[in-house]
Protein backbone atom coordinates (compact mmCIF):
# COMPACT_ATOMS: atom_id res chain seq x y z
CA UNK A 1 0.00 0.00 0.00
CA UNK A 2 1.11 3.58 -0.87
CA UNK A 3 1.79 5.68 2.46
CA UNK A 4 -1.43 7.63 1.75
CA UNK A 5 -3.03 4.49 1.90
CA UNK A 6 -1.86 3.44 5.14
CA UNK A 7 -2.36 6.84 6.42
CA UNK A 8 -6.18 6.59 6.18
CA UNK A 9 -6.35 2.70 7.27
CA UNK A 10 -4.33 4.06 10.84
CA UNK A 11 -6.66 7.33 10.87
CA UNK A 12 -10.46 5.76 10.67
CA UNK A 13 -10.07 3.22 13.42
CA UNK A 14 -8.17 5.82 15.97
CA UNK A 15 -10.75 8.63 15.24
CA UNK A 16 -13.75 5.90 15.84
CA UNK A 17 -11.63 4.85 19.45
CA UNK A 18 -11.13 7.75 20.07
CA UNK A 19 -14.43 9.58 19.60
CA UNK A 20 -16.23 6.96 21.35
CA UNK A 21 -13.92 7.00 24.52
CA UNK A 22 -14.26 11.08 24.67
CA UNK A 23 -18.13 10.04 24.55
CA UNK A 24 -18.03 7.92 27.51
CA UNK A 25 -15.49 10.12 29.50
CA UNK A 26 -17.57 13.28 28.95
CA UNK A 27 -21.15 11.39 30.33
CA UNK A 28 -18.66 9.83 33.07
CA UNK A 29 -17.38 13.72 33.73
CA UNK A 30 -21.14 15.16 33.27
CA UNK A 31 -18.92 17.40 30.61
CA UNK A 32 -21.99 17.75 28.60
CA UNK A 33 -19.67 17.82 25.75
CA UNK A 34 -21.72 15.40 23.02
CA UNK A 35 -25.30 16.64 20.86
CA UNK A 36 -26.23 14.00 18.45
CA UNK A 37 -27.24 16.05 15.54
CA UNK A 38 -24.29 18.92 16.18
CA UNK A 39 -22.05 15.49 15.77
CA UNK A 40 -23.88 13.68 12.61
CA UNK A 41 -23.30 17.17 10.39
CA UNK A 42 -19.63 17.43 12.07
CA UNK A 43 -19.25 14.15 10.60
CA UNK A 44 -21.72 15.08 7.49
CA UNK A 45 -19.46 17.93 6.77
CA UNK A 46 -16.19 15.91 6.65
CA UNK A 47 -17.72 13.46 4.06
CA UNK A 48 -18.72 15.98 1.76
CA UNK A 49 -15.24 17.47 2.21
CA UNK A 50 -13.56 14.70 1.52
CA UNK A 51 -15.45 13.93 -1.33
CA UNK A 52 -14.62 17.35 -2.91
CA UNK A 53 -11.40 17.39 -1.77
CA UNK A 54 -10.69 13.54 -3.70
CA UNK A 55 -12.34 15.33 -6.65
CA UNK A 56 -10.67 18.23 -7.19
CA UNK A 57 -6.92 16.78 -6.24
CA UNK A 58 -6.40 16.66 -10.27
CA UNK A 59 -6.20 20.27 -9.81
CA UNK A 60 -4.28 20.51 -6.78
CA UNK A 61 -1.80 18.12 -7.86
CA UNK A 62 -1.18 19.80 -10.94
CA UNK A 63 -0.61 23.07 -9.98
CA UNK A 64 1.85 22.11 -7.63
CA UNK A 65 3.67 19.39 -9.44
CA UNK A 66 3.96 22.07 -12.29
CA UNK A 67 5.69 24.07 -9.69
CA UNK A 68 7.58 21.51 -8.05
CA UNK A 69 9.05 21.04 -11.95
CA UNK A 70 9.77 24.91 -11.71
CA UNK A 71 11.59 24.36 -8.20
CA UNK A 72 14.67 26.75 -7.02
CA UNK A 73 16.24 23.54 -6.36
CA UNK A 74 16.04 20.51 -8.60
CA UNK A 75 17.41 17.50 -7.71
CA UNK A 76 14.66 15.09 -5.36
CA UNK A 77 15.83 16.46 -1.74
CA UNK A 78 13.48 13.31 -0.69
CA UNK A 79 16.19 11.03 -2.21
CA UNK A 80 19.68 12.23 -1.49
CA UNK A 81 18.94 14.01 1.69
CA UNK A 82 15.51 12.16 2.92
CA UNK A 83 15.29 13.69 6.56
CA UNK A 84 16.08 17.43 6.30
CA UNK A 85 13.69 17.02 3.05
CA UNK A 86 10.44 15.72 5.17
CA UNK A 87 11.85 18.70 8.04
CA UNK A 88 11.64 21.08 5.45
CA UNK A 89 7.86 20.37 4.07
CA UNK A 90 6.93 19.59 7.08
CA UNK A 91 7.91 23.48 8.42
CA UNK A 92 7.09 24.89 4.89
CA UNK A 93 3.45 23.30 5.13
CA UNK A 94 2.96 24.24 8.78
CA UNK A 95 4.06 28.25 8.06
CA UNK A 96 1.97 28.01 4.83
CA UNK A 97 -0.90 26.57 6.30
CA UNK A 98 -0.59 29.61 9.40
CA UNK A 99 -0.85 31.92 6.89
CA UNK A 100 -3.88 30.16 4.83
CA UNK A 101 -6.07 29.40 8.18
CA UNK A 102 -5.05 33.41 9.27
CA UNK A 103 -6.40 34.62 5.82
CA UNK A 104 -9.70 32.23 6.80
CA UNK A 105 -9.47 34.57 9.79
CA UNK A 106 -9.06 37.87 8.31
CA UNK A 107 -10.84 37.34 4.88
CA UNK A 108 -14.86 37.78 4.26
CA UNK A 109 -14.91 35.64 1.82
CA UNK A 110 -12.55 33.04 2.84
CA UNK A 111 -14.56 33.66 6.14
CA UNK A 112 -17.58 32.74 4.83
CA UNK A 113 -15.56 29.09 3.61
CA UNK A 114 -14.06 27.98 7.11
CA UNK A 115 -16.82 29.52 9.07
CA UNK A 116 -18.46 25.99 9.36
CA UNK A 117 -16.12 24.52 11.20
CA UNK A 118 -16.24 26.92 13.80
CA UNK A 119 -20.20 26.81 13.97
CA UNK A 120 -20.17 24.48 16.56
CA UNK A 121 -21.28 24.97 20.00
CA UNK A 122 -19.76 21.69 21.34
CA UNK A 123 -16.00 20.79 21.37
CA UNK A 124 -15.18 17.35 20.57
CA UNK A 125 -13.52 15.10 18.62
CA UNK A 126 -16.12 15.03 16.09
CA UNK A 127 -15.55 18.65 15.38
CA UNK A 128 -12.63 18.46 14.06
CA UNK A 129 -13.69 16.42 10.56
CA UNK A 130 -16.42 19.50 10.47
CA UNK A 131 -14.14 20.63 7.61
CA UNK A 132 -14.06 23.76 5.90
CA UNK A 133 -15.97 22.21 2.94
CA UNK A 134 -15.38 24.17 0.21
CA UNK A 135 -11.12 24.68 1.23
CA UNK A 136 -10.51 22.60 -1.76
CA UNK A 137 -11.04 25.41 -4.28
CA UNK A 138 -8.18 27.17 -2.83
CA UNK A 139 -6.12 25.76 -0.46
CA UNK A 140 -3.39 24.44 -2.55
CA UNK A 141 -2.63 28.11 -3.59
CA UNK A 142 -1.00 28.60 -0.23
CA UNK A 143 1.49 25.62 -0.81
CA UNK A 144 2.84 26.80 -4.01
CA UNK A 145 6.15 28.14 -2.15
CA UNK A 146 6.39 24.55 -0.69
CA UNK A 147 6.23 23.07 -4.22
CA UNK A 148 8.66 25.60 -5.34
CA UNK A 149 11.11 24.58 -2.63
CA UNK A 150 11.20 21.37 -4.95
CA UNK A 151 8.63 18.85 -3.47
CA UNK A 152 5.90 17.13 -5.26
CA UNK A 153 1.95 17.75 -4.82
CA UNK A 154 1.60 14.61 -3.33
CA UNK A 155 4.34 14.72 -0.63
CA UNK A 156 2.74 18.21 0.07
CA UNK A 157 -0.56 17.00 0.57
CA UNK A 158 0.34 13.70 2.64
CA UNK A 159 1.99 16.49 5.01
CA UNK A 160 -1.23 18.21 5.20
CA UNK A 161 -2.79 15.22 6.08
CA UNK A 162 -0.83 13.91 8.26
CA UNK A 163 -0.76 17.40 10.56
CA UNK A 164 -4.69 17.28 9.77
CA UNK A 165 -4.28 13.58 12.08
CA UNK A 166 -2.38 15.66 14.51
CA UNK A 167 -4.90 18.28 14.51
CA UNK A 168 -7.77 16.21 15.51
CA UNK A 169 -6.37 15.71 19.17
CA UNK A 170 -6.67 19.14 19.79
CA UNK A 171 -10.73 18.96 19.44
CA UNK A 172 -11.20 18.26 23.12
CA UNK A 173 -12.20 19.46 26.20
CA UNK A 174 -11.24 16.23 28.26
CA UNK A 175 -7.16 16.82 28.26
CA UNK A 176 -6.06 20.23 30.18
CA UNK A 177 -2.71 21.90 30.02
CA UNK A 178 0.48 19.98 28.84
CA UNK A 179 3.58 20.94 29.90
CA UNK A 180 4.99 24.06 29.34
CA UNK A 181 7.63 23.34 27.28
CA UNK A 182 5.46 21.40 24.69
CA UNK A 183 2.69 24.21 25.32
CA UNK A 184 5.64 26.52 23.76
CA UNK A 185 6.42 24.98 21.25
CA UNK A 186 3.32 23.13 19.83
CA UNK A 187 -0.37 23.80 19.31
CA UNK A 188 -2.18 21.86 22.46
CA UNK A 189 -5.89 21.39 23.30
CA UNK A 190 -6.01 24.29 25.46
CA UNK A 191 -4.62 26.94 22.58
CA UNK A 192 -7.13 25.46 19.86
CA UNK A 193 -10.05 25.49 22.49
CA UNK A 194 -8.84 29.54 22.90
CA UNK A 195 -9.34 29.33 18.45
CA UNK A 196 -12.62 27.73 18.38
CA UNK A 197 -13.74 29.77 21.51
CA UNK A 198 -16.13 33.32 20.49
CA UNK A 199 -14.93 34.97 23.66
CA UNK A 200 -13.84 38.64 22.66
CA UNK A 201 -10.63 38.07 23.42
CA UNK A 202 -9.77 35.14 22.00
CA UNK A 203 -11.60 35.84 18.21
CA UNK A 204 -8.71 35.03 15.57
CA UNK A 205 -6.07 33.74 18.39
CA UNK A 206 -3.90 30.26 17.81
CA UNK A 207 -4.27 29.66 13.70
CA UNK A 208 -1.15 26.96 13.71
CA UNK A 209 -1.75 23.26 12.64
CA UNK A 210 0.87 21.97 14.72
CA UNK A 211 3.38 24.15 15.72
CA UNK A 212 2.29 26.97 18.16
CA UNK A 213 5.35 29.25 17.29
CA UNK A 214 3.62 30.89 14.38
CA UNK A 215 1.34 32.76 16.45
CA UNK A 216 4.32 34.09 18.54
CA UNK A 217 5.98 35.22 15.64
CA UNK A 218 3.31 37.00 14.28
CA UNK A 219 0.93 38.43 17.22
CA UNK A 220 -2.01 36.01 17.10
CA UNK A 221 -1.42 33.87 20.13
CA UNK A 222 -3.72 34.03 22.83
CA UNK A 223 -3.05 31.59 26.54
CA UNK A 224 -6.29 30.22 27.62
CA UNK A 225 -6.80 32.26 31.11
CA UNK A 226 -11.26 31.98 31.19
CA UNK A 227 -13.70 29.76 30.11
CA UNK A 228 -14.14 29.15 26.38
CA UNK A 229 -17.98 29.58 24.86
CA UNK A 230 -17.67 27.66 21.82
CA UNK A 231 -18.98 28.48 18.57
CA UNK A 232 -20.11 31.82 16.13
CA UNK A 233 -20.30 35.29 17.47
CA UNK A 234 -23.85 34.64 16.07
CA UNK A 235 -24.42 31.19 16.22
CA UNK A 236 -26.85 29.57 13.24
CA UNK A 237 -29.45 27.67 15.45
CA UNK A 238 -29.36 25.10 12.55
CA UNK A 239 -28.72 21.78 11.88
CA UNK A 240 -29.60 21.85 8.09
CA UNK A 241 -26.60 20.78 6.21
CA UNK A 242 -26.95 22.95 2.91
CA UNK A 243 -27.26 26.06 5.61
CA UNK A 244 -24.39 25.27 7.72
CA UNK A 245 -22.33 25.58 4.70
CA UNK A 246 -23.67 28.17 3.12
CA UNK A 247 -25.48 31.04 5.86
CA UNK A 248 -21.93 33.09 6.02
CA UNK A 249 -22.34 33.70 2.23
CA UNK A 250 -25.86 34.72 2.50
CA UNK A 251 -25.12 36.64 4.90
CA UNK A 252 -22.38 38.46 3.08
CA UNK A 253 -24.18 38.48 -0.39
CA UNK A 254 -27.02 40.82 1.37
CA UNK A 255 -24.27 43.13 2.67
CA UNK A 256 -22.56 43.11 -0.98
CA UNK A 257 -26.63 44.86 -1.80
CA UNK A 258 -25.99 47.79 0.88
CA UNK A 259 -26.48 50.79 -0.95
CA UNK A 260 -23.17 52.95 -1.65
CA UNK A 261 -20.35 52.70 -4.69
CA UNK A 262 -19.18 49.35 -5.79
CA UNK A 263 -15.42 50.24 -3.98
CA UNK A 264 -17.14 50.22 -0.84
CA UNK A 265 -19.23 47.56 -1.30
CA UNK A 266 -16.50 45.06 -2.31
CA UNK A 267 -14.90 45.45 0.91
CA UNK A 268 -17.88 43.21 2.01
CA UNK A 269 -15.45 40.81 0.31
CA UNK A 270 -12.25 40.95 1.42
CA UNK A 271 -12.22 43.35 4.49
CA UNK A 272 -12.41 40.96 7.67
CA UNK A 273 -15.51 39.65 8.78
CA UNK A 274 -17.76 42.17 10.99
CA UNK A 275 -16.65 44.86 8.95
CA UNK A 276 -18.66 47.34 8.02
CA UNK A 277 -18.83 50.83 6.48
CA UNK A 278 -21.75 52.41 8.92
CA UNK A 279 -19.99 50.86 11.93
CA UNK A 280 -23.37 48.62 12.31
CA UNK A 281 -20.76 45.02 13.27
CA UNK A 282 -17.66 45.34 14.25
CA UNK A 283 -14.23 43.12 13.57
CA UNK A 284 -12.59 41.29 15.94
CA UNK A 285 -9.79 44.24 16.58
CA UNK A 286 -12.66 46.40 17.05
CA UNK A 287 -14.54 44.36 19.72
CA UNK A 288 -11.13 44.16 21.18
CA UNK A 289 -10.42 47.78 21.62
CA UNK A 290 -13.97 47.98 23.20
CA UNK A 291 -13.27 45.41 25.64
CA UNK A 292 -10.32 47.54 26.80
CA UNK A 293 -12.09 50.93 26.95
Amino acid sequence: MSREQWLLVITLPVYIIFIISEIYIGRKKQLNNYQFKDSLISIWLGLVGAALDYTLRFVTLGVLDWCNAHAIYQPDLLTYYPVAAWLIVFLGQDFCFYWLHRSEHYSRVLWAVHSNHHSSEKYNFTVALRSSTLQPFYRFLFYIPVAFLGFDGLTIMFMYAVNQFYQFFLHTEVIGFMPKWYEAIFVTPSHHRVHHASNVRYLDKNMGQVLIIWDKLFGTFEKETEPPKYGLTSNLGTYHPLKVIFSEWQKMIKDLGKPGPITQRLKYLFKAPGWSHDGSSKTSDELRKELKQ
